[in-house]
């Protein structure tokens, strides 16, 4: 079976690195500093975390962030990591320039929520890798690190990764290890993607049924240009601004729908550490019912709004029924679209830039058409007027409306 390699939806690491990939990273100390909170700025306030924190910290909670691997010994981190198998294998450590930059970020955004919490971290993609569109025989990394946190204790499982632009589909070993995730009562989180800017491409895991995908709000509470917009959107969490840890120390703004996922993966941690009786039903329905939402209750852009901790950890006092059982089916014989949306009709986007470069790429292509038919309309006319040369050792005549060239009359050569 094929699948597609799965890559991190960290928008853009700091400011400085906007346009490109990060600059190589360098091996951290061996040292194990004592754990330090990672600064917050907006999101702080955005998701209400001081008042949720009065009530509970994540403590006895395991968070598996499957991931490209977290630096065990950043501040922000330390001694909270447990460090599981790395399904890429690929032969890199902690240390190389290709590990543990996302996933360190990511693991340190988990905690900034919850800091009594602890992480599993599970290596399932390459930091730095262009994975788009590139299939793999073999396991999915994914499906495998899903499996192994269940397996092994984890209280939610965490996944700022997807596909970018044809770079992501559905996946029958993921489909089986979210359902073992469910059967076993865990919930599942990851980013909606960043394709809204571009694409608009469907990003896995978001798409699965079972996950909580989750999009990314700007200061304000509004989409930010980048985040997915898919019917699949659970629920959105701050992604602009992020700050976050570096696996060479310090802290930078990250922007994605990774640092979303993440931080909304420690707010189910809060919950947890609340209730760890509560069910992945109960969860989403928690988050949905306390979220900041949007007009109309829901739409693609946002999901059912803006996370709201204060009030989720609240309401875990009075969760609802956990209504999630096998049940026979006897509905119409089509699927029915989620929330009353249909799946075709989302708000309509920016797509100036898209439209620019289609059209562009358009009129290069009508250009070299152009010249072609010019260029073969003019061997037609040569051909038509040249003499063939007289007797068997000047070979075949060339044939009128075929090119002509070393390999001989009515080939083109090698392509």
């Amino acid at each position: 079976m094929t699948h597609p390699k799965i890559r991190r939806t960290g928008r853009r690491l700091g400011t400085a690195f906007a346009a490109a990939g990060t600059s190589a990273l360098l091996c951290v100390g061996s040292a194990t500093p004592a754990q330090a909170k990672t600064p917050t700025s907006w999101e702080s306030e955005a998701l209400g975390l001081s008042s949720a924190q009065k009530t509970t910290r994540g403590k006895g909670v395991k968070v598996a962030v499957l991931d490209s691997g977290v630096v065990e010994d950043h501040p922000a981190v330390a001694g909270k990591v447990t460090t599981g198998p790395d399904y890429v294998k690929d032969g890199l450590h902690s240390g190389d320039p290709r590990w543990g930059e996302h996933g360190t970020a990511m693991a340190s955004d988990v905690l900034k929520v919850a800091p009594e919490a602890s992480i599993l971290s599970v290596r399932v993609i390459d930091d730095k890798k262009d994975n788009d569109g590139d299939l793999t025989n073999g396991p999915s990394p994914v499906a495998q690190g899903i499996t192994y946190a269940v397996d092994h204790g984890a209280d939610v499982v965490s996944m700022s990764l997807g596909g970018e632009t044809f770079g992501s589909s559905f996946n029958e070993q993921e489909t089986k290890a979210l359902a073992h995730a469910a059967h076993e009562g865990v919930p599942v989180i990851a980013s909606a993607g960043n394709e809204g800017d571009m694409f608009n491409d469907s990003s896995y895991p978001a798409g699965y049924p079972s996950v909580i995908a989750v999009a990314a709000v700007q200061q304000g509470g509004s989409r930010a240009e980048f985040s997915t917009v898919r019917t699949y959107n659970t629920i959105a969490a701050p992604g602009v601004g992020i700050v976050s840890a570096k696996n060479t120390g310090g802290y930078e703004p990250v922007n994605g729908t990774s640092p979303a996922a993440a931080l909304t993966s420690g707010v189910v941690a809060l919950m947890l550490g609340k209730d760890s009786g509560l069910k992945p039903s109960q969860v989403r329905a928690l988050l949905i019912r306390t979220a900041a939402h949007p007009p109309g209750g829901y739409n693609p852009l946002v999901g059912h709004g803006v996370v709201n901790a204060a009030a989720a950890v609240r309401a875990v006092s009075h969760p609802p029924a956990d209504g999630a059982a096998p049940a026979k089916y006897q509905g119409r014989t089509f699927l029915t679209p989620p929330n009353g949306v249909q799946p075709t009709q989302h708000p309509p986007l920016d797509t100036t830039e898209l439209t620019i470069g289609l059209v562009g790429g358009g009129v290069g292509l009508v250009m070299v058409a152009g010249a072609v038919a010019l260029g073969r309309s003019g061997r037609r006319r040569g051909t038509a007027v040249a003499a063939p040369a007289a007797g068997p050792a000047a070979g075949p005549a060339a044939v009128p409306g075929l090119p002509t060239g070393p390999a001989g009359p009515g080939r083109s050569g090698p392509a």
